[in-house]
């Protein structure tokens, strides 16, 4: 992706010719950022704390968001960090409001059933039993309080089960299910996707988010043999040792 940027650049300066995109001073959550990295053992990347500015900067425009990015691409990195440094930020009692604290439930929807993941009637009673996915979300309505709520659907998209969320995704912000009833979101909290590609999702899902492309290259293998090194045991491994390693 990154030769792509500089031909998106000039068509955004023919399209704009003149103008200047203002410097936005994000040093309060950039700071917290890197030292989330520092709490989880992990090394503090520039590249990587871009990328996670850039959700924050998603996720207050947009309800659902898509990580989108290979494998060791630091994508469940990046929303974990941003939802520690929020969660600090508002512990610190930071006086801007778009920090607060945060909460997420994650789970993969390609590992279940449509009717474990939205609900289903019981065939034999008729019973409704609400689907994994449709209890977080109504869990998350009921709480009143500021907080950030996340839902992370972490697996690839498939056309069968995302179609059902575009009513979630959409300005309604509502989840339509089977039996009719409908559950209204509210802006506290999103809808987070974490996955590898967007092969089998439709134009109009991918409209209804925003997008955050994460790849390998911008995190190397550096980062990772470093925080390896960092759990070695100090004996054998001395500090020389890890040198020669690296």
């Amino acid at each position: 992706l990154s030769h792509d940027l500089p031909l998106f650049f000039a068509i955004v300066n023919d399209l704009f010719p003149g103008i200047e995109v203002p410097y936005v001073d994000y040093g309060v959550l950039q700071t917290e950022i890197e030292g989330a990295l520092t709490k989880q053992s992990l090394q503090i990347n520039d590249k990587l704390v871009t990328k996670t500015i850039q959700l924050f900067e998603t996720f207050m425009v947009r309800f659902g968001v898509m990580l989108v990015g290979p494998t060791l691409g630091g994508k469940s990195t990046d929303y974990k960090t941003l939802a520690l440094a929020l969660s600090q930020l508002r512990e610190d009692s930071n006086p801007d409001e778009r920090f607060q604290k945060t909460k997420y439930s994650c789970f993969n929807p390609k590992g279940i059933t449509m009717g474990e993941l939205y609900g289903e009637f019981n065939e034999l009673t008729q019973e409704w039993t609400d689907g994994l996915g449709s209890k977080i979300m109504r869990g998350f309505v009921n709480e009143e309080s500021p907080d950030y709520k996340w839902t992370v659907f972490d697996g690839p998209v498939d056309a069968i089960w995302i179609e059902n969320m575009n009513t979630v995704l959409d300005d309604n912000m509502t989840l339509c299910l089977a039996n009719g009833e409908r559950v209204k979101l509210n802006w506290t909290m999103r809808m987070l996707f974490e996955v590898e590609d967007l092969k089998v999702a439709s134009p109009a899902t991918v409209s209804r988010c925003g997008m955050v492309y994460l790849t390998p290259g911008d995190l190397g293998w550096e980062p990772y043999v470093r925080t390896w090194c960092a759990q070695l045991p100090e004996e054998p491994f001395s500090e020389k040792a890890k040198e020669l390693i690296l």
